[in-house]
């Protein structure tokens, strides 16, 4: 999933996601002294605290411990600069012409229901106070979002051959194998929801049922023909290779020892190009082998060093890109924080804030506008 943060269900995680984009309203003009509950003003159209406290509780609801009161504002500040970002970049989007449309929106809310029982989907709806309306909005700025990110900076990169046989040569020990390697991807599926979760849908199991629905789901569209690099972005939870689409590139043959006997039994007995679904631990892990590698020195001409060497460098060169295109776009943008101007007037005391804290989801009602940010 596109992250607002150079890159943030079908668990709960995806209904934050959702709610973290959820909820910006419009205005003509920033007021000269906007009501208590707008906590951020972009070009005019303000930004509620409604929308902010939605998200803290979902991320907070599966915490052991309360938040103390200072990561608790530093949380909620992370949510507005999000939502901040997301309102522009939407923005921006409309103007473009490249918003997501009704359509993709519908396909975008099923696929993420995928994974769960109807039964499951309103339960965490209403576990944090959420309307199928608030999901659809959230996934109208995400896809849109995403969709400008294609158009702006994907969609104009290029790596040349020159390109790739430099880095080569200037990388060519990388390439000389001392011995025989496996070259592995894999989409994790856990039991327990991760706020920081980042793949292209937001989507995280947060039960056993949940991972084990989430997990047989997978098997099935991967046994129809399903792209497994797509699915890993899409639905992993893996945070170091999702956005490499589960790659764990290269793993030498000696390093085998040191898995887990069912993954190892699973990587040497596999024909490359095909998967398996693993238990492991309260864990599924679909394991794929891409491909085994003898040893010696692998040549330019081999297409997966080839192809390899260019989805590197196309990959460092659109986080880069990505980077510098959210900072132009802020840069762009006028912004006005009232909540972070609050916190500095003060010194992380805002009035109305020092009560509120992480609560178990029975206790988690609507929040009501206090008295803060001004």
């Amino acid at each position: 999933m596109l992250s607002l943060r150079p890159r943030p269900s079908a668990g709960a995680a995806l209904i934050l996601g959702a709610v973290l984009v959820g909820g910006c309203q419009g205005a003509p003009s920033e007021p000269a002294a906007p009501a208590p509950d707008v906590w951020a003003v972009v070009d005019g159209r303000q930004l509620m605290q409604a929308d902010v406290d939605k998200a803290y509780r979902g991320m907070v609801m599966a915490s052991p411990t309360p938040p103390s009161i200072e990561e608790m504002l530093n949380l909620k500040l992370n949510i507005l600069d999000e939502l901040i970002t997301q309102d522009i970049l939407l923005a921006r989007a409309v103007e473009l012409g490249v918003a997501a449309t009704d359509v993709e929106i519908d396909n975008a809310l099923a696929e993420q229901k995928r994974a769960l029982s109807d039964e499951d989907f309103n339960r965490q709806l209403a576990d944090r106070g959420l309307t199928v309306e608030d999901i659809r909005e959230g996934l109208r700025r995400e896809l849109s979002a995403q969709k400008l990110i294609e158009r702006e900076i994907v969609s104009k990169l290029t790596v040349s051959d020159a390109d790739v046989a430099a880095f080569y040569e200037q990388n060519r020990a990388q390439f000389n194998l001392t011995e025989p390697h496996y070259r592995l991807a894999q989409i994790l599926v856990t039991p327990e929801r991760d706020p920081q979760l980042q793949n292209r849908l937001n989507d995280d199991a947060s039960t056993p049922d949940e991972a084990r629905r989430k997990a047989d789901m997978l098997t099935e569209r991967l046994r129809a023909g399903g792209d497994f690099a797509a699915l890993a972005m899409d639905y992993s939870e893996d945070p170091q290779t999702v956005t490499a689409g589960g790659d764990l590139g290269l793993i030498p043959e000696s390093a085998l020892g040191g898995l887990p006997p069912a993954l190892r039994s699973a990587v040497t007995r596999l024909t490359p190009g095909t998967a398996s679904t693993l238990s492991i631990g309260p864990n599924y892990v679909v394991l794929m082998v891409v491909g085994r590698e003898p040893a010696g020195q692998r040549e330019l001409g081999s297409p997966a060093v080839r192809d390899g060497i260019r989805d590197l460098l196309q990959s460092r060169r659109e986080q880069l890109l990505h980077q510098a295109f959210l900072m132009t776009m802020r840069d762009q943008a006028d912004v006005t924080n009232y909540l972070a101007r609050q916190t500095v007037d003060t010194q992380g005391r805002v009035p109305g804030q020092t009560a509120e804290v992480a609560q178990p989801a029975a206790a988690a009602a609507p929040a009501t506008p206090a008295a803060t940010p001004q």
